[in-house]
């Protein structure tokens, strides 16, 4: 079970990092993550703006970065076989090589998970913020879905299919992982925003964080 504990925010600064005192220069800009549990995805509301982190697990204790200081990498070992049937032809032509990162833990890779667990109950309508998938940069596409018996029809963002709404619901409390496939090796920026409405009704956001992942 998650902890609950209040991790670190790392701003990506060396001088804040050794100014906290309990992080390394390990945890400074230029981090990368490869392997263990993260959510690439944790929305926070801090009273007047939402906000998006990469929230380490496999820290002990745990740390929360910012997105634009930390680099997120899919590992050669990441290496999946497109199988046959049209329930997998977002990931490509079948028997092709893609690269994911699975919705259930594989020892050795990066596990992302999506997270609403900093989110206060009865503060948002219906308890939920919408996460958009704004726009990808790189070699190929990035595409975030779950297993099920079409996983085709289980995706929450692809950046080849502007027919479908790249937007998810991310829920107070929530705490859920998805395979995240990517289509090509090499370096992608991807930018996710975050937004909602208050229960009084009020918009909040969005707001907007980069990410960089680094594949094969």
């Amino acid at each position: 079970m998650r902890t609950s504990m209040r991790s670190l925010t790392v701003l990506g600064a060396l001088a804040a990092a050794v100014s906290l005192g309990g992080l390394t220069a390990a945890h400074a800009a230029g981090t990368t993550l490869s392997q263990g549990h993260i959510d690439a995805l944790d929305v926070e509301y801090d009273g007047s703006a939402l906000q998006l982190h990469v929230h380490d697990h496999s820290a002990v204790p745990a740390v929360e970065y910012a997105p634009a200081d930390v680099v997120l990498r899919a590992l050669p070992a990441a290496a999946y076989t497109v199988p046959a049937g049209t329930c997998y032809s977002h990931l490509g032509t079948a028997g092709t090589t893609v690269y994911r990162l699975p919705q259930v833990e594989a020892t050795g890779l990066l596990w992302p998970g999506i997270s609403g667990e900093h989110l206060a109950a009865g503060v948002f309508q219906g308890d939920k913020v919408q996460v958009k998938l704004a726009s990808v940069s790189g070699p190929g596409k990035i595409i975030v879905y779950k297993n099920g018996l079409c996983p085709k029809n289980n995706r929450s963002f692809d950046s080849g299919d502007a027919a479908l709404a790249n937007t998810r619901d991310v829920v107070a409390g929530e705490h859920d992982h998805a395979n995240w496939a990517f289509t090509k090796a090499g370096t992608y920026t991807a930018t996710f925003q975050v937004s909602g409405t208050l229960a009084n009704g009020t918009k909040v956001g969005p707001t907007s964080a980069a990410y960089t992942f680094q594949v094969g």
